[in-house]
């Protein structure tokens, strides 16, 4: 008897935590038209996302794709890959977080959210004075 009420309590514990993972956006998301993955990792008390992998990491004349745009001069030989684009994430409600993102195609940083949608898929919301929003979804890679 005892044997099973530990064994139910270590399926009820690797439930739990399957549970929890598949309600957290940790891991390497997929832009749903390939052209950007990133990873989201734990940062600073909150979630952040880096840019991992491009559909398209170099330019015309084969050298990195940079930042190009970054309204900080000093800032734009950085190569995308490796870029932090979504900072300061914090939960929200159940699946969402709200945080920042930045768009190294123009430089700016907006107002975000993210919303997970099953275990599989996150929608990323970017918002210009929180009015003019973009979404884009993401498909989870691992």
């Amino acid at each position: 008897m005892r044997m099973m009420a530990v064994t139910g309590l270590a399926l009820g514990l690797a439930t739990m935590t399957g549970q929890a993972l598949a309600e957290s956006p940790t891991g390497t998301w997929r832009m749903s038209n390939g052209k950007v993955t990133v990873r989201v990792t734990p940062c600073g008390g909150g979630l952040c996302g880096r840019v991992v992998a491009l559909k398209k990491p170099r330019d015309d004349k084969g050298r990195p794709r940079l930042d190009k745009e970054n309204p900080n001069p000093a800032l734009r030989q950085r190569p995308v890959v490796g870029l932090t684009i979504l900072s300061n994430m914090r939960p929200d409600g159940h699946g969402t977080w709200s945080g920042t993102i930045y768009n190294p195609d123009d430089g700016n940083t907006y107002s975000s959210s993210l919303e997970l949608i099953g275990p599989t898929t996150m929608k990323v919301n970017g918002c210009v004075a929180g009015v003019l929003c973009k979404s884009l979804k993401f498909v989870r890679v691992d």
